[in-house]
């Protein structure tokens, strides 16, 4: 059976920093396409960042020096770091593994930026 499990997500200040983490089981985690993908109300999800299994990374524009993503393939996590937090990043954050036609999803985690 194959998990997703996110953490991380809380209310924070604008300017402020969070790290995500998503923690798989029943996958060869290592062999996984990681990503962090994002849904606020009303908008379609969106993509984050994602890092590759040779830990390649990409970001979304929106996101680009403020977010940073990483694997530690010894425990099947993934990380979002997310810092000078804005607004504008308020949403539910998921994770999401992908390998050839396999993919997969968390749950997500709330995050809310807000003074």
């Amino acid at each position: 059976q194959v998990q997703l499990v996110e953490s991380g997500g809380e209310l924070v200040q604008p300017g402020g920093s969070l790290r995500l983490s998503c923690v798989a089981s029943g996958i060869i985690f290592r062999s996984y396409v990681m990503a962090w993908y994002r849904q606020a109300p009303g908008k379609q999800r969106e993509l984050v960042a994602l890092v590759t299994s040779g830990a390649s990374t990409n970001y979304a524009d929106s996101v680009k020096g403020r977010f940073t993503i990483s694997r530690d393939n010894a425990k099947n996590t993934v990380y979002l770091q997310m810092n000078s937090l804005k607004p504008e990043d308020t949403a539910v954050y998921y994770c999401n593994a992908v390998w050839v036609l396999q993919t997969y999803w968390g749950q997500g985690t709330q995050v809310t930026v807000s003074s």
